[in-house]
């Protein structure tokens, strides 16, 4: 160990009986704090299965530390760090619309910050490491298998750029956890494991919701001067000139009003961003409740996630979501702006009116919308996308417009009509070769079947029958594809070679399958961890062409259509 950790969370923030250690058992409401300070329970064989280098270099940490003592056995909860004092977080949350009153950090468990290579702090959080106040009933593990996908997708979605929590291990505890997988009455003993999460911070909106459904004006503003302390210093200075620190000197409150709503305005429009990146790279996190939901607009809290395979805007990946679909693929920013009030309600008591977190709440909405726009204006390899041009807009720009809404809503119709997968669907259409003089001006309007044919060749891979679609099919297909290289031929700033690098920089031709993680994961229950180490290898490169994996870039085979991990997850880990 080369540093000590850090807590502010723990030193600046009230805790259950003044802060001090208490016992995980037995779980219970908690009052007028924010945390619980409990230690993790030992295990009795941590062994590590995996790990990311990129955030053992970011902690200033060599590669080889984790996997011996002293980190293993932080890693596995057996030792503490130096100055490492262990809290479980209390908040509470929405879930599935519904107020569900307390929830907290039931399996997880804060280490505390360390200082990253950079000087920025990183706290790290063990998840699996057994009870804590927060557990309801339960034993505070987690399974192999829900670990796997979490240590995964954290690291795959950080190397897409979709903000994210990060992974730094996962850890074989040697110990089997019992879990009823599909709540059928017919639990079965697993390998369990313990993942540790990094991030900034692992605030969330329940963290707010508890001490305001409460009434705890007290807690909740100690919470909001936390974050505007360490996460908002540059709201807090736009409103009020002063730095947190030059406030606090003068003996100011740093949750004055303005920068209680400039800190919301903030998180309004990363969740907005965040949203966008989700539904860019087909991914959907399946139980988006509040207590889910991160106040730095990161991915947060991966359960039964699922990565948008074959295009359908009402999938869901949660069995327990699976009558509602609240949190279906396409649904996901509406959620986001429906939580986003439940914050904004939570906070309201801090502010004197709620009529600026109601604008905030409104410029949501257009953030959204614009940056939905031109993320779709890059999938598709145009400067811009024409569908917000005002009605004094040039001829030629309005004409645009008509034909960009024609084209998105097609669209989205095309990619329903047989089993599209999306993510190839898009790889392939940067390599639709619509450079050669044939293809330019009417000359399209000629193209008979036969040239349909060469023309379409680069998508025939995204296609589950590509064999088995019809005539009609067939002719909707190709009546868009026309409309789309008409478009893109008519950009003011085509170029053929730019097109094809800046689509395939957003369009990813690797991402976490659905049926690639439960490989890993029958892998890793065995207690062999090299594909989940090979599959974080080729995540590190999702938007490059990588020969020798191309495997890994296949639609899902027949034989994952239904099988458990591959199509549906329940919320049992």
């Amino acid at each position: 160990m080369t540093q000590e950790f850090a807590s502010r969370f723990v030193g600046e923030l009230p805790g259950e009986n003044g802060g001090v250690l208490v016992s995980a058992v037995p779980s219970r409401q908690v009052f007028e704090a924010c945390y619980s300070r409990v230690d993790p329970t030992p295990v009795s064989a941590p062994r590590l299965i995996a790990h990311s280098r990129e955030m053992a270099s970011r902690l200033g940490l060599a590669e080889g530390e984790l996997g011996h003592a002293p980190w293993l056995q932080i890693l596995g909860g057996n030792a503490l760090g130096t100055a490492s004092r262990p809290f479980a977080a209390c908040y509470g949350g929405h879930q599935f619309g519904n107020w569900a009153g307390q929830l907290g950090d039931g399996r997880a468990l804060g280490l505390g910050e360390l200082t990253g290579a950079d000087g920025s702090l990183w706290e790290l959080q063990l998840k699996g490491a057994g009870p804590t106040p927060y557990s309801r009933r339960a034993d505070g593990r987690a399974v192999m298998r829900s670990s796997v996908r979490e240590f995964l997708c954290s690291e795959a979605m950080a190397h897409l750029g979709v903000p994210t929590t990060r992974a730094l291990s996962l850890v074989g505890t040697g110990e089997q956890v019992v879990r009823d997988m599909f709540y059928d009455g017919h639990p079965r003993a697993e390998p369990g494991a313990i993942v540790c999460r990094v991030a900034p911070t692992f605030v969330r909106f329940g963290n707010f919701e508890i001490f305001a459904s409460r009434g705890d004006e007290t807690r909740l503003k100690a919470l909001t001067e936390f974050c505007l302390r360490h996460f908002f210093q540059q709201e807090v200075r736009d409103v009020t000139g002063h730095t947190p620190l030059e406030l606090e000197k003068m003996g100011k409150n740093l949750a004055q009003p303005d920068a209680v709503v400039a800190m919301f305005q903030t998180v309004c429009r990363r969740t907005a961003q965040l949203m966008v990146e989700w539904m860019r790279v087909g991914f959907v996190h399946g139980v988006m409740n509040t207590d889910n939901m991160s106040i730095l607009g990161l991915t947060i809290d991966y359960g039964p996630y699922g990565w948008l395979e074959d295009f359908d805007p009402a999938w869901t990946p949660n069995t327990t979501d699976a009558q509602g679909r609240r949190y279906r693929y396409g649904n996901q920013p509406r959620i986001a702006q429906w939580n986003l009030a439940q914050l904004g309600s939570a906070l309201l008591p801090l502010v004197e009116t709620p009529a600026p977190l109601e604008r905030a709440l409104s410029d949501y909405s257009d953030i959204l919308h614009q940056a939905e726009v031109t993320m779709m204006a890059q999938k598709l390899g145009l400067s811009r996308l024409f569908l917000d041009v005002p009605d004094d807009a040039s001829p030629d720009d309005l004409r645009r417009g008509q034909a960009d809404r024609q084209l998105i809503g097609e669209l989205v119709d095309v990619l329903q009509l047989v089993e599209t997968d999306m993510t190839l669907f898009y790889r392939g259409l940067a390599n639709v070769d619509i450079s050669a003089d044939a293809l330019r001006g009417a000359g399209m309007d000629a193209l008979h079947s036969a040239g349909m044919d060469a023309l379409r060749a680069p998508l025939e891979g995204a296609y589950y029958q590509p064999q088995g679609r019809e005539p009609d099919q067939l002719r909707q297909i190709d009546a868009w594809l026309r409309n789309y290289v008409r478009r893109t031929l008519d950009d003011p700033q085509f170029d053929a070679r730019k097109r094809r690098q800046q689509m395939n920089a957003v369009n990813p031709k690797y991402v976490l399958r659905n049926y690639l993680a439960q490989l890993a994961i029958d892998q890793a229950e065995q207690g062999d961890g090299q594909l989940v180490m090979e599959l974080l290898d080729v995540l590190r490169r999702p938007y490059d062409e990588q020969p020798q994996h191309e495997r890994y870039a296949e639609k899902r085979p027949d034989w994952a259509r239904h099988r458990a991990g591959c199509s549906m997850l329940s919320c049992s880990s």
